[in-house]
């Protein structure tokens, strides 16, 4: 290391090594002991959702750590993924590090970089000049998306922000059997398919073995530090088929039921404390015996999909438990594990076969997939996400979701698990305390101070507070002084047991949101509502809320979502000119990277050498439930366009000519449908009709020459990779459809209004 050979040498040089002291600098290690740190993030996993803290979904895993470690059950994030996992990693309020909202975001003000600001070192910085071995595995989600191509910049990707080693995917989510993986710092195909077993979730543990046992074979004295961030439970839920086989009819009698039964077994566990209400089912949720029987049956098979999703998830953690334990290590191991926010509302209503349906707005018929598709739920054909009644139930026995700064977004499961340090196992504990505290927590248990200075930047002020009195002190108050919420316009703010919420409505003035009062303290579930009997504690805590937003870089308030993703290009990316020119051959194109063809007319062109017999796929873009695929088939071009399920196919009637040749699709859109034109040559040879354009192709990316993941037609067996020779690519597109009654629509339907 750079600081150990400017450290002043401790021996002697004379004029020869006979007549010479050698002297070599100590290896550096942690003031306070080397503990290793096992960060666990679980992804829109409710408060409700682990068996130890009061589902039937089974968690035996994480049952095991809270019974040998903690649970607690006042412990708070930020409502949203990417800012969650700032405040994890740097122990600061996320506007204050840039990360408002989603990394895909660049809104041009401070707060909403899409990336952790430099003045907040990471923790993985902070421990690794102290000797640590530094792993991050899994979700990132960190770095500004347009920023995740091979072409970078990478000075926001893992390995530039502390960690030695990443295997995952940058992304905030991934198709967990056909993923967009990364290692290190560049993009690999996954080693395997669904077809021969592969599934994400195994091989995030198999990789985060990997690494401690290499680390062990070659330098059993080195401490660790590993962030495994699983996709689970964020969508798409999948699991392999016997997971899902074994939660069949598990939820058949529907969310109202399951939410009291698991309300009671909370209670019964002692993680919700005596008195508390249990909140009644969030505008827009249906009580389950209004459902038709057919959404009932879609509703209770997404369910299953997630419990599998979840179940599956902690099978696979216990092996890395059971590797720890095995190599003696368990018991002097941190392990903290959380999730980043509430359970999900982004299934709508009524819960969604693709995703991607809510958000391009697109109604699904429940009937035709429950007559035809029920099965492919939780596999690798569906991309599904639950409806809110099973969100809100993931949330017992709170109120509202992820994105809300209401309980159901922001109290999430907190376990701490450390036998060397903590003999308390099974206990819980009730202060409150914010996501933000873990990293002092980690500071504390391993001696570290947070300098002033890391790689030549001054740092700002670490926000949280650590936990570790906590441990010993079962009733100790919280340290915590005062915690301030806001996600997309809602806001909330805590102090001194109080809590003050506002559940926003996106567009509407802020000046008309309802600030509303709980006694936390009192009212675990926010029931009671004392606005009106408080003002002067409705009124501190509001002055004291601006008094935090100003203190961490809050404002500009900014309610915009879908907005962001049709609006201006940020300058300096591949989207200012409206023209995209790819040579390749070409690595895989992430989603935000990708050309931005929703709501347009566009072309593609593809400039092409080929000889006889060669096929293959031209451009794939999208996944198997959303997205385009240009190929050649038996000698002759063909086209294909996935509107959420409206598939619609253009083949040219005659071979393309062998030697050179330009094949080109036109996308003229007309409204809400669009004209597709396949063209050789110059020459319109095939068109066809789409009734349905999508605003968003999902999250797959693109690929060029190859259908590298999920396959997008079912014409041919992925990855079909061309065989000729592809010379230029190059997308032109105009027209701008604009966002603002998608957002309204959007904004509505996840508001449950």
């Amino acid at each position: 290391m750079s600081q150990d050979r400017a450290e002043a040498f401790g021996g002697t040089i004379g004029r020869t090594h006979l007549e010479s002291t050698p002297w070599w600098p100590s290896p550096p290690r942690p003031p306070g002991g080397a503990p290793n740190v096992l960060v666990v993030v679980l992804d829109d996993t409710g408060f409700g959702h682990l068996g130890c803290y009061g589902s039937t979904i089974d968690t035996p895993t994480m049952d095991r750590l809270a019974a040998g470690g903690l649970r607690y059950t006042g412990f708070h994030t930020t409502a949203l993924c990417s800012p969650s996992r700032a405040c994890l990693l740097t122990g600061r309020n996320h506007h204050a590090v840039g990360m408002r909202s989603v990394s895909n975001f660049d809104t041009g003000f401070p707060h909403m970089r899409g990336a952790i600001s430099r003045d907040a070192a990471t923790v993985a910085e902070l421990l690794e000049p102290y000797g640590y071995a530094t792993y991050a595995v899994g979700k990132w989600h960190l770095a500004p998306m347009i920023e995740c191509s091979a072409a970078g910049p990478h000075d926001n990707w893992p390995l530039a922000r502390g960690f030695d080693r990443f295997y995952g995917f940058l992304q905030g989510e991934t198709d967990q059997f056909h993923p967009e993986l990364t290692i290190d710092n560049h993009h690999v195909d996954p080693p395997a398919g669904p077809d021969d077993g592969y599934h994400l979730t195994e091989d995030l543990v198999d990789q985060a073995i990997g690494m401690v046992r290499d680390l062990r074979s070659v330098r059993a004295d080195r401490p660790w530090l590993m962030y495994l961030s699983f996709g689970a439970t964020h969508a798409p839920h999948q699991a392999p088929p016997e997971y899902l086989a074994k939660y069949r009819g598990r939820f058949d009698a529907g969310w109202d039921v399951v939410r009291e039964e698991w309300f009671e077994r909370q209670q019964a566990l002692g993680v919700v404390p005596e008195g508390t209400g249990l909140a009644p089912r969030n505008p827009g949720v249906p009580a389950w015996d209004d459902l038709t029987p057919a959404q009932q049956r879609f509703a209770a098979r997404l369910q299953e999909a997630f419990a599998a999703f979840l179940d599956h998830t902690d099978h696979h953690l216990g092996r890395l438990v059971d590797f720890l334990a095995d190599i003696g290590e368990l018991d002097d191991t941190l392990v903290v594990l959380v999730s980043d926010n509430g359970a999900s509302q982004e299934g709508g209503p009524y819960g969604v076969m693709d995703e991607f349906s809510f958000f391009n707005l697109v109604g699904e018929d429940i009937e035709a997939i429950v007559r035809d598709q029920l099965d492919e739920i939780g596999g690798p054909r569906s991309h599904s996400n639950y409806p809110w009644g099973w969100a809100q139930a993931g949330n017992t026995p709170l109120r509202w979701y992820k994105q809300n700064t209401h309980g159901g977004g922001v109290r999430d499961p907190l376990i701490v698990h450390w036998p060397a340090r903590i003999h308390d196992g099974g206990g819980i504990r009730t202060q409150f305390h914010h996501i933000v505290d873990i990293v002092p927590t980690i500071l504390e248990v391993t001696g570290i101070d947070a300098p002033e200075t890391v790689g030549g930047h001054p740092q700002q002020p670490i926000h949280g507070v650590s936990l570790a009195y906590t441990w010993d002190e079962p009733d100790a108050p919280s340290r915590k002084g005062v915690q301030y919420f806001e996600q997309l316009g809602h806001r909330g703010i805590w102090l001194d047991g109080w809590k003050a919420v506002t559940r926003h409505m996106a567009g509407t003035p802020y000046e008309d949101d309802a600030w509303e009062l709980y006694h936390l303290d009192e009212d675990f579930s926010e029931l009671h509502d004392l606005a009106a009997e408080r003002p002067d504690k409705l009124r501190e805590l509001v002055d004291a809320w601006w008094v935090e937003a100003g203190r961490n870089g809050v404002l500009p308030l900014d309610d915009r979502t879908i907005e962001l993703f049709a609006g201006p290009p940020r300058p300096g990316t591949p989207h200012v000119s409206g023209r995209y020119r790819y040579l390749p051959p070409l690595s895989h194109l992430p989603a935000d990277v990708a050309p931005r063809l929703g709501g347009r007319s566009w072309r593609l062109d593809v400039r092409l050498e080929r000889a006889a017999g060669d096929d293959g796929v031209l451009v794939a873009h999208g996944s198997h439930g959303v997205g385009y695929v240009l190929y050649v088939a038996d000698g002759a071009a063909r086209f294909e366009y996935n509107a959420l399920g409206i598939r619609t196919k253009v083949a040219a009637p005659a071979m393309l000519p062998e030697g050179e040749a330009v094949v080109s699709v036109r996308v003229v859109r007309e409204e809400s449908a669009a004209t597709l034109e396949l063209i050789v040559d110059g020459a319109v040879v095939a068109s066809a009709s789409t009734p349905r354009v999508v605003r968003m192709l999902g999250s797959g990316g693109l690929d060029i020459g190859r259908n590298g993941r999920s396959p997008i037609s079912d014409d041919y067996d992925a990855p079909f990779a061309f065989t000729g020779l592809i010379r230029e690519v190059v997308y032109e597109m105009w027209g701008r459809d604009g966002p603002t009654q998608a957002a309204v629509e959007l904004r509505a339907e996840m508001a449950g209004e």
